[in-house]
């Protein structure tokens, strides 16, 4: 007969053994299980530091030297005009400059004669007044002036102003003698003569006067006065004293 199989209890400390084979995890392929327990538990993640975002700002250009340039010069040009400006400000409101007035008031025709040569010659006393309204400022005016009467485009005769000094709220008569020579006058003279006849001759004065305003005992710098006069005279005899009728004379200056 065979032997009974027999049969042991387990011991306790088998047993324990048996319940811990039992219950520990299993690890997947590939891993390897630490005897110090788990690794991030033991060596925790190194903190980051969370930064908040912010748009970047773009770069800069930097100007070219021609921009920097140009920039200054606008600069220095805007702060001129406003130094002129205060200037000019001051001198209106304390000098309260007006313009002068100019009329053409008569003339004597000292030679009007047409040569063998068709040329014709002609000579004029012209007497303009000259008028200053200014209280505080008064006008100097300088060699290099000129004048000339001219008849329906051509020029009949030409001339200069003296130089002068013209003192506050002066009226000063220039006696002025113009002289010219005129070719090919054949025409001109016929023209002229028609133009008597109907009591009516149209003459135009220009001017060109280069003058130094003085503000106090200030000189400024030179300036020109250009005039120009218009009227009519009735008959263009040698010798006789002729007076200019509707005067009007249209005045404007520049640096």
């Amino acid at each position: 007969m065979a032997d009974h199989q027999r049969i042991h209890p387990l011991q306790d400390s088998d047993a324990a053994a048996t319940y811990n084979k039992a219950t520990t995890p299993l690890v997947a392929r590939g891993s390897f299980r630490s005897d110090s327990g788990d690794p991030e538990r033991q060596h925790p993640p190194p903190l980051t530091r969370i930064v908040p975002y912010s748009p970047s700002k773009p770069p800069r250009r930097r100007c070219s030297c021609f921009k920097k340039c140009l920039c200054w010069t606008i600069s220095l040009l805007l702060i001129l005009l406003i130094i002129l400006g205060i200037l000019a400000a001051i001198i209106f409101f304390v000098f309260q400059p007006k313009l002068p007035k100019y009329s053409a008031d008569s003339m004597r025709i000292t030679q009007f004669n047409l040569t063998n040569s068709n040329i014709l010659s002609a000579s004029l006393n012209v007497n303009i007044t000259a008028r200053n309204p200014n209280e505080k400022i008064g006008i100097y005016y300088v060699g290099g002036s000129h004048l000339s009467v001219w008849y329906t485009g051509t020029k009949l005769c030409e001339g200069s102003l003296p130089e002068f000094y013209q003192g506050h709220r002066n009226t000063t008569v220039l006696s002025l003698t113009l002289a010219g020579q005129t070719d090919n006058a054949t025409g001109l003279l016929q023209s002229l003569q028609a133009a008597q006849q109907s009591g009516s001759v149209p003459l135009n004065l220009r001017a060109n006067v280069p003058v130094r305003l003085k503000l106090g005992r200030l000189k400024l710098m030179k300036l020109k006065f250009l005039v120009k006069c218009r009227g009519d005279v009735h008959t263009f005899r040698q010798g006789e004293v002729i007076r200019i009728r509707d005067s009007i004379c249209k005045f404007r200056f520049r640096v």
